[in-house]
């Protein structure tokens, strides 16, 4: 009897154990830190770098120095958060941003690439090659970040949606610019035309555009046929669908980025059953990805490297946030007649999240010269200008008056009759200045089809009668048929900025 001879691994299943035990006590860790979050404010995802430091070399020890893998585990995340944002992200709710959003994202790029190089150009002596480089690398906003800061600060539909969507499309045409620059600092690279260069990029999008929206439609078309019942297995071919589009468009050098969220933005959209389910799980794969990025991001960076690009951040960082973000804004939204104020509010809402500090590790990948000094640079920058940012957001809306008094979200129900029977459900929060106060339901008047169902105040709920009288706090179960969805919620919102009287005039 022939005898295999064993295997050589550096992997046992004793440190299988150990990994399962410290990955699990950190996951624990980081939910719990969401928690803290919420509280006080600061973005979770500062408190995850917080605890890649602290598990990192200069702390308990665990050593991790790979660029390669950082880039390649950090891609795998950012489809999954694409995903998580395409699939949850409404098509009524962005429908009139997606134009001035794609001009933010690729125009807009160009213009904050430009002011950042100039910048890092003059004040970190660099060649312009490298400063273009570190200018892109820094253009790419992260919405997620904006919203968990925004969560008790409601937008109008047509910011949250132009965020939103924004978030959506920079990341494609970011990553192809930083790639191209990337491989053109690489000494002794084969060098290419600016045009070049633009016009590889503009193919790069518009082929993984094309791929993103067959593989949406068509994929949509093959799940309602082949798809079971089991509202899992029908979540994991959703989110299989997603990965194959970034997959295929990738294959074939076009933007995988973007062909991952327009599939996840039409497979979203498109009615599909177990839209609850999808959602839940989409949301909670996000999560992990954004957890378990944020954490390999503190792992990675070296603690002693970083004071010493404090002052460099600082300086690029305030060209950043207070020049090229507002002039890009100014620039891309200006011809679509965006208000000064909701403009205002935009540029301030640039902040830098997980994006920039993946992308800083490409130059390492392809040998970059400075490429230690670029990660460094990014991260410290993310880190002081997320806290500069995120806790002044929500005054800086209200400072505004951009901050609406009524909110109302979605609510996902796990049962598939609510779907079967086409009906949507609401949750309304009345805010402290709502005009809300004080109406009676029936004044409401919602359309046929529309009823609140159920009040909650002072953490008790009950069944309202027509003659209940509405209070500053209360929250609002509204059911709906999904044909009549809207006109309800644009009836509430009219009487919370009108009151009583609202459409009477």
């Amino acid at each position: 009897m022939t005898r295999l001879a064993p295997v050589p691994t550096d992997f046992v299943l004793d440190d299988l154990t150990r990994s399962l035990l410290i990955g699990s006590a950190v996951l624990l860790v980081a939910v719990a830190a969401v928690r803290i979050s919420v509280r006080s404010g600061l973005p979770s995802l500062l408190i995850f770098l917080g605890i890649g430091l602290v598990l990192g070399e200069k702390g308990l020890g665990i050593g991790f120095d790979s660029q390669e893998l950082t880039q390649v585990l950090g891609y795998c995340a950012l489809v999954l958060i694409l995903a998580e944002g395409g699939l949850t992200t409404r098509w009524s709710s962005i429908r009139r941003s997606v134009a001035p959003a794609a001009v933010l994202s690729t125009v807009g790029v160009f213009v904050s690439v430009g002011v950042v190089a100039v910048a890092a150009r003059y004040v970190l002596n660099l060649d312009w090659t490298v400063a273009l480089l570190i200018g892109a690398i820094l253009s790419s906003t992260d919405a997620a970040a904006v919203f968990s800061v925004l969560r008790t600060v409601p937008l109008p539909r047509r910011l949250s949606g132009l965020l939103e969507a924004e978030s959506g499309f920079n990341d494609a045409p970011v990553v192809i610019l930083v790639v191209a620059l990337a491989a053109e600092s690489v000494p002794l690279a084969e060098h290419h035309p600016w045009w070049y260069v633009l016009v590889e990029a503009g193919v790069e999008l518009v082929g993984g555009t094309v791929i993103g929206l067959l593989v949406g439609w068509a994929g949509a078309w093959l799940l309602r046929r082949v798809a079971g019942a089991s509202s899992a297995l029908f979540s994991i071919g959703v989110v299989s669908l997603v990965v194959l589009a970034y997959a295929i468009a990738a294959t074939v050098h076009t933007s995988g980025f973007i062909a991952a969220y327009l599939s996840a933005l039409v497979l979203g959209n498109l009615g599909l059953p177990h839209r609850a389910a999808v959602h839940s799980f989409s949301s909670a794969l996000g999560s992990i990805a954004q957890i378990g990025l944020f954490i390999m991001l503190g792992l990675l960076a070296s603690p002693e490297e970083l004071p010493e690009q404090i002052g460099p951040a600082i300086l690029i960082g305030l060209v950043l946030l207070l020049v090229a973000r507002p002039l890009s804004v100014l620039v891309s939204l200006t011809p679509f007649r965006i208000p000064l104020r909701d403009q205002a509010f935009l540029s301030w809402a640039g902040l830098r999240g997980a994006v920039p500090i993946v992308l800083a590790t490409v130059p390492a990948t392809l040998g970059t010269a400075n490429a230690a000094r670029i990660f460094n640079l990014v991260f410290v920058l993310v880190v002081i200008f997320t806290l500069v940012q995120a806790p002044t957001l929500p005054w800086v809306a209200r400072r505004l008056g951009l901050a609406e008094s009524v909110r109302s979200v979605d609510l996902d129900v796990e049962t598939t009759p609510l779907e079967t029977m086409g009906a949507d459900v609401i949750q309304v929060t009345v805010g402290e200045r709502s005009r809300l106060h004080g109406v009676e339901l029936f004044e409401l008047r919602l359309p046929p089809g529309a009823n609140v169902t159920l009040v909650v105040r002072d953490g008790k709920g009950f069944v309202p009668q027509g003659q209940t009288v509405l209070r500053h706090g209360d929250q609002l179960l509204v059911v709906s048929t999904a044909d009549v969805r809207h006109k309800a919620e644009q009836r509430i919102r009219d009487v919370d900025e009108g009151g009583r009287l609202a459409g009477w005039a």
